[in-house]
């Protein structure tokens, strides 16, 4: 089925019987990736005495789950700049459109030392100038354990402040990493990559031209049979009022 969508007044086509998605699922078992020093999510039915509710266990006429889970630790997830701020802010309340212009990218991290670093040369070398509000970086190497792997004192790839800063003044607005985190996992609290992204000093005090209308999304996978390119991406949250959401990013190709 093809429709029509209208971006930053351009008019681009898509076909949304063939979606992409770069979404990790979430599982209540060790197959789920795992970040920042929790264990694996849980979804276990409810229990009510000798009542269980699960369908295979002959008590239920519903599955009836609960699930434990952390947005940030456990899968794909989308955060606003209440992620870092000491006043409260809602993912839901300002991610208010959902389709955008991205572009997918390519790239293997430089070693620095102990460190896998995106840095600033390298997102300069692959950006292409197309009014685009997002950008979406797929890390060299790119195997399947990404879906499960296990993140929690491995220092991963992070991106350097400076190739962020040239991101948000290109006008990216929503950015999207297969990563646990676009900062270093151990940099003793600065966060500087997510700073420089939603434009903050302070985060006791917020400043007026902080983005509020900006996400990172974290723990994406795109597949390598996906190629670098422009695409049109329908991001997509859960309706948490809360910082982060887990969610589901949908690329589209451009007809």
């Amino acid at each position: 089925m093809k429709a029509t969508l209208n971006i930053n007044q351009r008019e681009f086509a898509i076909d949304l019987t063939q979606p992409i998605d770069i979404s990790i699922p979430l599982r209540g078992s060790e197959d789920n990736p795992v970040a920042w020093y929790l264990s694996k999510p849980e979804i276990e039915p409810v229990r009510m005495g000798d009542w269980v509710g699960k369908v295979s266990e002959g008590e239920s006429s519903t599955n009836f789950n609960t699930i434990i889970f952390n947005p940030h630790a456990h899968g794909t997830h989308t955060e606003c700049l209440g992620h870092i701020t000491r006043d409260f802010f809602s993912v839901n309340q300002h991610l208010k459109q959902f389709f955008f212009l991205a572009q997918l990218v390519t790239i293997t991290p430089e070693d620095h030392e102990d460190d896998s670093i995106i840095t600033l040369s390298q997102i300069e070398s692959v950006w292409q100038s197309n009014c685009q509000d997002a950008f979406v970086i797929r890390t060299l190497s790119n195997e399947n354990d990404k879906k499960n792997r296990k993140y929690s004192h491995t220092n991963p790839p992070y991106l350097s402040a400076e190739a962020v800063v040239f991101l948000r003044e290109k006008g990216i607005k929503h950015l999207l990493v297969d990563l646990p985190s676009v900062d270093k996992e151990k940099d003793e609290g600065k966060l500087l990559a997510h700073k420089a992204f939603w434009n903050v000093q302070d985060t006791q005090h917020l400043n007026s031209d902080a983005r509020l209308d900006a996400t990172i999304t974290e723990m994406i996978y795109v597949e390598n049979r996906v190629t670098d390119g422009l695409y049109i991406l329908n991001l997509q949250i859960a309706p948490f009022e809360n910082d982060a959401s887990p969610s589901k990013p949908v690329l589209y190709k451009i007809m």
